[in-house]
C-alpha cells in the first residue's frame, strides 16, 4: 500500500529519514516557515527509533562518562515533560547497587549526576526493598533519578502531525536513490516511490540527512564519499510478561543487560551492544535473548522464569568516526551536526545522539540549515506543546506506516 501526503515536485529542504531526528527536523523547518519535505524509505520509527527500549533518559547513564550528553539528556528530559506529557510515563528509575558491584563506582556515579545537575536521592538496602520489593534480595543501595518512559510511535506521530499542519509534507515508502549535484552543489533528491518502483524526482536547495543507521549510504549518493563516521551497533532487547514500576538499573560501568524498562504490563530488558556491518542485515542470536533473561534476572529475580512475550532488536547509529577500535560500549552517545560544503554545498548530516535528544539535535540542525538558507526565524519548539488529537494521532500512525512499527 502506498502511504504519501499530495507530492510537490519542487521544495527549499528535503529531509531524509523519518525516524525520531528527521521528523524532529520537520517539523522545526515548517515552524520556522520553511518548505520542507521527509523521505522515508519504509514508515516512520522503522529505524532505531521504533526498536529502541524506550528510555526517556535523566542523563545518569551517561554522567561519569560522557557530561556533555548527560547534561543534555537532563535538559531535553525536562523539556519533553512540559510539551509531550501526553508521550510520557513518569516511572522515575532506580540505579541498583548489588553485593558485587564496586561502592567507589556507586560514588563516582552519584558524584557526576550531581555535577551534571541529575537530581538524586540516596536509598539504603532497607528503603530500597521497601520501594522496590521485587529487586534482588542482595541489592545493598541505590539511588533514584527521574528516568521515564516514552512511546516513540506517539512522540514521533505528534511531532509529524505538527509540522503536517503547519505546511510539511511526508513521503513515505520512498527510498532515496540520489541525491543530485551540479558543480558541487545540490540541486535534486532521486527517489523510488511505492511498490511498483515509481521514481520520481524533487528539486531542492539543502538536502538533511537524518537517515541514522543508514547516513554514511545517504551521504555517499550525495559525494560525501567519506560517509559521516556512523557505527552502527545492534542491542537485543527482550519484553517479559512482568510488571514493574520504574527505570531499573544497574550500577556497575555500561554492559550488556544492564537496564529494564517497565512498558505497561511487560518489562523490557536491554541491551547487546555489538557493532555490525549492515543494518538491514545482521544476526539476530538465542544467546543475545538468554543474556538479557540472566542479567535482568540479577535485578529481578522475577524475570528468570517469566514469559517472554516477544523480542526485538534495534541498530543505534553512533557517530564515532575515530578510528581506534574502541568498542561500540564504549563510543561516544553524543550527536554532531556535519557541514559537507568542502565535498557538496546544501548538504548537511545531522548524526549519532538518541531518542531524548532528537528535540536538541533537530534545533542545532535547522539553526545550521537557516544559516545556509539566510533564515532569521528562531527555535520554538521547546515551548509549543505537540498536539494530543487522538483520533487524528490514529489515523496518520496507520497512514504514515507506523501501525507496525512500534514494539509496544
Amino acid at each position: 500500500v502506498s502511504r504519501t501526503n499530495e507530492m510537490k515536485q519542487t521544495t527549499t529542504v528535503a529531509v531524509v529519514g523519518g525516524g525520531s531526528t528527521g521528523v524532529g527536523v520537520l517539523r522545526d523547518l515548517a515552524l520556522r516557515g520553511v518548505d520542507a519535505v521527509l523521505l522515508e524509505k519504509g514508515g516512520l520509527t522503522d529505524g532505531a527509533t521504533g526498536h529502541a527500549h524506550g528510555l526517556l533518559h535523566s542523563g545518569a547513564r551517561y554522567a561519569d562518562r560522557d557530561e556533555e550528553s548527560a547534561r543534555d539528556c537532563i535538559a531535553e528530559n525536562r523539556i519533553m515533560r512540559d510539551i509531550a506529557s501526553d508521550c510520557l510515563d513518569t516511572t522515575g528509575g532506580v540505579f541498583v547497587e548489588l553485593s558485587e558491584d564496586s561502592d567507589d563506582y556507586f560514588e563516582k556515579k552519584v558524584g557526576a549526576c550531581e555535577d551534571c545537575c541529575i537530581p538524586t536521592r540516596i536509598l539504603d538496602a532497607d528503603e530500597l526493598g521497601d520501594e522496590y520489593p521485587y529487586l534482588a534480595e542482595d541489592a545493598e543501595r541505590g539511588f533514584e533519578v527521574p528516568d521515564a518512559v516514552v512511546d516513540p510511535v506517539r512522540l514521533v506521530a505528534s511531532n509529524a502531525l505538527d509540522a503536517t499542519r503547519n505546511g510539511a509534507s511526508i513521503v513515505t515508502d520512498a527510498e532515496v536513490t540520489d541525491v543530485v549535484t551540479q558543480d558541487g552543489v545540490v540541486e535534486a533528491v532521486e527517489y523510488v516511490h511505492g511498490d511498483g518502483n515509481e521514481k520520481r524526482t524533487l528539486e531542492v536547495e539543502h538536502v538533511v540527512n537524518a537517515a541514522g543507521a543508514w547516513a554514511d549510504g545517504v551521504a555517499r549518493t550525495a559525494g560525501v564519499e567519506s560517509g559521516v563516521g556512523v557505527r552502527p551497533s545492534k542491542g537485543a532487547m527482550v519484553a517479559f510478561d512482568y510488571e514493574t514500576d520504574a527505570v531499573v538499573n544497574r550500577c556497575r560501568p555500561s554492559d550488556n543487560g544492564d537496564i529494564v524498562v517497565p512498558h505497561g504490563d511487560v518489562s523490557i530488558a536491554g541491551t547487546t551492544d555489538e557493532e555490525v556491518e549492515d543494518p538491514d542485515d545482521y544476526p539476530r542470536e538465542d544467546w543475545e535473548v538468554e543474556l538479557m533473561r540472566e542479567e535482568g534476572a540479577r535485578m529481578i529475580p522475577a524475570l528468570a522464569d517469566a514469559d517472554v512475550a516477544y523480542t526485538y532488536w534495534g541498530v543505534r547509529p553512533l557517530y564515532d568516526p575515530s578510528t581506534d577500535g574502541t568498542a561500540t560500549v564504549d563510543a561516544p552517545r553524543g550527536f554532531a551536526v556535519l557541514d559537507h560544503t568542502e565535498s557538496v554545498e546544501g548538504f548537511t548530516s545531522i548524526v549519532g545522539g538518541k531518542l531524548t535528544t532528537h528535540r536538541l539535535m533537530s534545533e542545532r540542525t535547522v539553526d545550521h540549515v537557516c544559516a545556509e538558507l539566510g533564515v532569521s526565524a528562531d527555535c520554538v519548539t521547546a515551548e509549543r506543546r505537540l498536539p494530543d488529537d487522538e483520533e487524528e494521532l490514529e489515523d496518520k500512525i496507520r497512514e504514515w506506516g507506523m501501525d507496525e512499527a512500534s514494539v509496544f
